[in-house]
């Protein structure tokens, strides 16, 4: 099993500590099941739990020039970032672009290495059948990572959560601009859209200034959001994961494979969330004109494919990602890709699953084996 004991800093370097134990989740551990008592132990003394030694982990910073701290578990990689991502930036229109010829963590660490049956690009990936709560797949699924735009999920459960109209009009403004990675955004400032359509942009469309207007129009404003989305991910059991923004623009925002197949579960009860992440498109009135924004999920607008809850992400930090609720002859399963080494590749990775799981695996049965591998074992 792979723990990541620490997460990207704000400065210009980065800490990743992995621990390693043999095997990965045993099968039949619902999602964010918690380890054996030794494996515990260990993940305390690397990382702490709860929210404070969490932010106390993502302030740390590693030795400079990529130089590598070995310790007697714990192995820490630096890898340099860069001040800001420019044009060339996946979610910089709101979608998931070209990725960056950059390294992710998952690279810089290592995770590209582990071996699976069905030679996937994701360097983590996780299926889990949603109603036992069974692991089918698991690759790496407890290796803590950035994962980008995946936050938004959690943005919109913090919004609904707290019962604000979806209909009220809120304006992008300046305070919406991307400082962390320079990225930009089709959303003029000062359009006004209700809370329901900025939702709906952050989810289908991954757009940036639309999930940072619904933080900055919180009760408490950006700082009492964090801290919501901080609480959610506790109360839904994800001691894993550590947010700090609502874009997941910054590489500080961390969570594993088993953590996200909580809060994709989680995600999928609320219709909205369900409705906006997988509408194929949604026209806005921008400023003086109309935009069209479309789904960041190629597989949205398939017939072949039955998706009740999705969202991509794209930071150079955390690769290509993509989580799904997804019925397959029958069976509802949550899927989670991190890492993937291309921007299409991440969807190629989901119908290699699929595939799996129809053929070569009795038909999605009951029947399924497990295949479980991570790094270092």
């Amino acid at each position: 099993m792979i723990r990541l004991a620490g997460v990207l800093c704000a400065a210009c370097f980065a800490t990743i500590g992995v621990s390693h134990a043999a095997g990965d989740a045993r099968v039949g551990a619902k999602p964010g099941a918690k380890p054996a008592a030794s494996q515990r132990a260990s993940a305390t003394a690397a990382s702490g739990s709860g929210p404070a030694s969490r932010e106390r982990a993502a302030a740390r910073v590693a030795p400079r020039n990529g130089a590598v701290a070995k310790g007697p578990a714990v192995k820490t990689v630096a890898t340099r970032r860069s001040k800001r991502a420019r044009a060339a930036a996946p979610e910089a229109r709101g979608a998931d672009a070209a990725a960056s010829p950059r390294v992710s963590v998952g690279q810089a660490i290592g995770l590209h290495s582990t071996q699976d049956p069905l030679e996937l690009h994701s360097s983590v990936a996780l299926v889990i059948d949603q109603r036992s709560g069974e692991t089918l797949f698991a690759k790496n699924s407890q290796a803590v990572l950035p994962i980008a735009s995946i936050t938004k999920l959690m943005t919109a459960l913090v919004v609904l959560d707290a019962g604000l109209p979806l209909d009220e009009p809120l304006e992008i403004s300046e305070a919406d601009l991307d400082t962390e990675k320079g990225t930009r955004s089709r959303l003029r400032f000062g359009t006004r859209l209700t809370r329901g359509e900025l939702m709906q942009l952050a989810l289908m469309a991954s757009e940036n200034r639309a999930a940072h207007a619904l933080g900055r129009h919180f009760p408490g404003g950006i700082h009492a959001f964090v801290a919501a989305m901080n609480d959610k991910a506790d109360a839904l059991g994800m001691r894993d994961s550590y947010f700090v923004d609502p874009t997941g623009l910054s590489s500080r925002n961390v969570s594993n494979a088993r953590d996200l197949a909580r809060l994709v579960d989680a995600a999928y009860r609320y219709p909205q969330a369900r409705e906006y992440s997988t509408a194929t498109q949604l026209s806005v009135a921008n400023g003086s004109r109309q935009s069209a924004f479309r789904n960041t999920n190629r597989l949205i607008i398939s017939p072949t494919w039955d998706i009740g809850l999705q969202k991509t992400g794209y930071i150079s930090e955390a690769g290509n990602c993509l989580v799904m609720q997804v019925s397959i002859e029958g069976r509802p399963l949550v899927l989670v890709l991190l890492d993937a080494t291309g921007r299409l590749s991440r969807f190629g990775d989901a119908q290699r699953l699929r595939n799996w799981l129809e053929n070569d695996r009795g038909g999605g049965s009951d029947r399924v084996s497990a295949v479980q591998v991570s790094f270092g074992s």
